[in-house]
């Protein structure tokens, strides 16, 4: 039996008093669930040996121990620690099995679509596909444009080979380097390859001048809305494809790097996390950066950049306007500071990546050095690890 299944319920000794909570249970209906029978929604029939109680597959339990061959760290829980929407009229003495949690990170080893809500696993129903709309993109790539005030956009979205349709994938934007094209971003950035093994639709945009409007950098069209462009290609992949809307992520290197920077700054309502390469934060002045909310980010920066020097401090962009970078290390403690980091961030790791962990929301800072690194794309399954333990509250 799988083991990437945990779901609220409502649970009692005995199948038989479940038709005494029909009328308690009525109004709750599924919560979450999976493909699998252990707390999966159903309407009537469960495999497994389970029971469906209150529009979930779930088992009775006594002790903890009776739940380990469904969910590895599955609890036996009492009906009356369930968070107070899941609460029906059991029993004082009923109890099922569950997976509590802290963060998202408890629920990694259950697979990525679970999160933890309400201080347990959830996942969306597998094979639900009420939220999601009829896919008008083909399997593999897809060339789109979208509106943005009087401006035709374009990008192109991946949709992996795993795709049905019928459960939500997040969704990764993924911004090239000055001059890029979105071609070239996704032969060389590794995340088409990540979301073939991981199973996440990805997207790349195309930039006006082949650049990124962040602050006085880096376009010479200063008037071009690319956070209004990342904002309506999210709500447009949203309209053709089955997107967790709570897991949206940028990333990106050097000129892409800022962008996904600056989209934390200013749309954390729609990205849950980003990963950034090559680029830092500019000064307060030049990039106001006041997300809505804690943003979980992690950083990948080379010791000899000479493009973005690891150090920071004034450069001319490629606009020729005059800007300033926070540095490597400055940006790492400005997003603390933004994120409300509390103590301080752990030692380098064996991929030079240091973190701040207890930061408000749960929310994460990392950054990892690359000691003579030059302008490099950070790796995607370090900067993946990350962001998807994290997703939109």
């Amino acid at each position: 039996m799988s083991t990437r299944v945990v779901a609220t319920a409502c649970l009692i000794a005995s199948v038989a008093g479940a038709v005494l909570l029909a009328s308690a249970c009525r109004n709750i209906g599924p919560q979450t669930g999976s493909e699998t029978n252990f707390l999966r929604s159903c309407d009537a029939s469960c495999g497994e040996g389970l029971a469906c109680i209150c529009g979930v597959c779930t088992q009775a339990c006594s002790v903890a121990g009776e739940c380990t061959a469904l969910a590895s760290g599955a609890e036996c829980v009492a009906v009356a620690a369930r968070p107070a929407e899941a609460a029906c009229a059991a029993s004082e003495s009923a109890a099922f099995c569950d997976l509590s949690c802290s963060g998202d990170a408890d629920c990694e080893p259950l697979g990525a679509p679970f999160r933890c809500q309400g201080g347990f696993c959830r996942a969306p129903a597998e094979g639900d596909t009420a939220a999601c709309p009829v896919t008008t993109l083909a399997p593999g790539d897809n060339e789109r444009t979208v509106t943005v005030g009087d401006t035709t956009r374009s990008y192109v979205v991946r949709l992996p080979a795993s795709y049905t349709g019928g459960s939500a994938m997040p969704l990764v934007l993924d911004f090239h380097t000055l001059g890029g094209t979105p071609a070239a971003e996704a032969d060389a950035s590794g995340y088409r390859e990540l979301a073939e093994a991981e199973g996440f639709i990805v997207a790349w945009p195309q930039g006006i001048d082949g650049a990124w409007n962040i602050g006085p950098c880096c376009t010479t069209s200063r008037d071009v809305d690319d956070v209004g462009f990342a904002r309506a290609l999210v709500q447009q992949v949203q309209t053709e494809a089955c997107v967790d809307v709570k897991r949206v992520y940028a990333v990106g290197v050097a000129n892409g790097g800022g962008m996904a920077y600056h989209l934390a700054c200013n749309a954390a309502d729609v990205f849950a996390g980003v990963a950034p390469s090559a680029f830092d934060l500019l000064a307060e002045s030049e990039q106001p950066c006041q997300p809505a909310r804690p943003v979980t980010e992690i950083s990948f920066r080379g010791t000899a950049d000479v493009l973005v020097p690891y150090e920071g401090g004034p450069q001319q962009a490629p606009n020729g306007e005059d800007i300033t970078l926070l540095g490597a290390v400055g940006t790492f403690e400005r997003w603390a500071e933004l994120n409300q980091c509390e103590g301080a961030p752990s030692a380098e790791d064996s991929n030079g990546c240091s973190t701040y962990s207890s930061c408000a929301g749960g929310a994460e800072v990392t950054l990892c050095t690359a000691q003579g690194g030059g302008m490099a794309w950070g790796s995607p399954e370090i900067g993946w690890a990350t962001l998807k333990r994290h997703s939109l509250p």
